[in-house]
């Protein structure tokens, strides 16, 4: 049964959007801030209160998350029309967009909880929503990675108090207490963000509807961090040491989301992982002090990867729920108008002239050239630009030419599926032009030689070219695939909840009872990794020394 919910919310997100165009173009002329602050209480001299900001930074984030969730809403109304319970699911959608705006308008740590908790919950919630294993593992997982960053955020709150005020623009006043809070934020953010080594839980989001998928990965919950690191930023300036972790977190999760999608058929969890590539170009961004150029991305990423999963769930419609590139051969020419908005879509994903990420992306390399980064970051971040061009156009070819592999249901469109994807391809087409042309402190420039500026081109041509020319789709590498053996640290195997639990079990038994640690010979704090039969002990010592290599080495090569 429809739900007739779902287009009332639309339209209401819709014109919220057009509402917050206007005003963000108001704050732009005027250059102005407007900060409301309601005290909640004082004691001992210091004030508890709420703070809310309305600039051009909130505004206009608000602006573009409306726009995406309200085209969403529309596209749900058609794909959740069999779903008996799809009321139930739009209320917390919408309650999912909220605790995005509250979180976007939040100028203290209180307002911040607000919404932080309010995505966590409603997101968990919408993770499980098809109650199945695969559901409940993704949603646990996410919530048990997102609460470490929520402790952290909880810790802060004593260094706040220490300042004597909870407000993020007062922060500078104490340089020391100031940084710290800073550098904790930013660690709760990239738990926030999937940042590497917290990247597994995002790919495996993927088990929710593909109208949460769209909004989780285009303007809500993984782009939370990367706003509150730019909200920072802008009010206190990241020093060395947090710029130096971005730096090295970014790029190895922009390494790690574009070489796993080297190895994956699952067209979602594809999308999934170039996400986590994209918001590590973000990070690595905000690791160079360019929050504007951060932020700028930010915008380009969220129109074209909303569009991106729109023009995938509408393949997903006549492919009977079949999520396997190598079965969508024909989906190009049964269905040319989604299959040339994915290929849009595409394209600005690679950065192609003329698209939104274009004006972006390309910056960002070129900037990364200029600025005084280290070695090992560049090297990574170039290999990332490969890999990110090679699973693109292989995932294009697999869906657009090669021949059909499936039976497919016969192509049906309506105002509902093709309306909100025009909305999101003129964003994603002209999106990057509309907001240089708007705010005119995104623009940014660069002075490189000519061999440097053609280098960018030639690794994204030479990484379309390998992809092409992969005949083999069937490939499959643990190591890759799976992050780098992060997402076996979390599921371990099919039964990781009972070998978690057998695990605490003997720790406490081997704290309280000191014959049985030497009758297990349990020698490293009664966790018996070696008789598990989970976990070889050559998967944990490559993903050990992974962490170990980048870490180090981004310590001995920064300037």
């Amino acid at each position: 049964m429809k739900s007739v919910k779902s287009l009332k919310f639309s339209l209401l997100l819709l014109s919220y959007s057009l509402f917050m165009l206007s005003m963000t173009y108001y704050f732009l002329i005027l250059n102005k801030a407007v900060i409301l602050e309601v005290d909640l209480f004082s004691s001992s001299s210091i004030n508890f209160s709420l703070m809310f900001i309305f600039d051009k930074i909130s505004i206009s984030f608000s602006m573009v998350v409306t726009l995406i969730s309200g085209s969403v809403f529309l596209f749900a109304y058609k794909y959740m029309e069999e779903d008996p319970f799809s009321g139930r699911f739009i209320w917390i959608l919408l309650s999912f967009v909220i605790s995005m705006n509250l979180l976007i308008f939040s100028g203290s740590i209180f307002f911040l909880l607000l919404g932080w908790d309010g995505l966590g919950i409603t997101s968990f919630a919408l993770i499980i929503y098809y109650e199945s294993k695969e559901s409940q593992m993704a949603g646990f997982q996410t919530l048990m990675i997102n609460r470490l960053g929520d402790v952290v955020i909880v810790l802060t709150m004593f260094l706040f108090l220490i300042e004597g005020q909870f407000t993020f623009l007062s922060m500078g006043n104490s340089m020391f207490y100031g940084s710290g809070i800073v550098l904790m934020l930013c660690v709760a953010a990239l738990t926030k963000s999937a940042q590497f080594p917290f990247s597994s839980w995002l790919p495996a989001a993927m088990a929710a509807p593909t109208p949460v998928s769209a909004l989780v990965h285009s303007s809500t919950l993984v782009t939370a961090g990367i706003f509150l690191i730019i909200r920072l930023s802008y009010n206190l300036p990241l020093d060395e040491s947090t710029c130096m972790i971005l730096l090295l977190c970014g790029s190895v999760t922009c390494l790690l989301g574009g070489w796993a999608a080297t190895y994956e058929n699952d067209i979602k969890k594809i999308i999934a992982l170039s996400t986590l590539s994209q918001l590590g170009v973000m990070v690595f961004s905000l690791g160079m002090n360019f929050p504007a150029l951060g932020l700028f991305h930010l915008y380009t990423h969220a129109l074209f990867k909303a569009l991106l999963f729109l023009a995938a769930g509408h393949i997903l419609m006549v492919t009977f729920g079949s999520q396997d590139i190598r079965m969508m051969g024909g989906v190009g020419v049964l269905m040319p108008f989604t299959c040339v908005m994915f290929n849009v879509s595409s394209l600005c994903l690679v950065g192609a002239p003329f698209m939104s990420a274009f004006y972006s992306k390309h910056m960002i390399l070129e900037k990364m050239f200029m600025a005084p980064t280290n070695f090992i970051s560049v090297l990574i971040m170039m290999i990332a630009t490969f890999m990110t061009a090679k699973y693109v156009s292989r995932m294009l070819k697999a869906i657009s030419w090669d021949k059909t592999g499936t039976s497919l249901l016969s192509s049906y469109s309506g105002i509902y599926t093709s309306l909100p994807v025009m909305i999101l391809a003129i964003g994603a087409i002209s999106g990057g032009k509309f907001i240089l042309s708007l705010d005119i402190s995104n623009l940014e420039f660069s002075f490189l030689p000519s061999s440097q500026s053609m280098l960018i081109n030639l690794i994204t041509v030479s990484g379309i070219y390998m992809g092409l020319i992969e005949n083999n789709l069937s490939k499959n590498s643990s190591a890759l695939s799976t992050l780098f053996f992060l997402t076996p640290l979390v599921y371990g195997s099919t039964k990781p909840f009972s070998s978690a639990m057998s695990k605490i079990k003997t720790l406490d038994q081997g704290w309280i009872e000191p014959y049985f640690l030497i009758k297990n010979k349990i020698f490293w704090a009664g966790a018996n990794l070696t008789n598990s039969g989970n976990w070889p002990n050559s998967r944990i010592l490559i993903s050990a020394s992974f962490i170990i290599f980048f870490f180090l080495s981004g310590t001995l090569f920064s300037n």
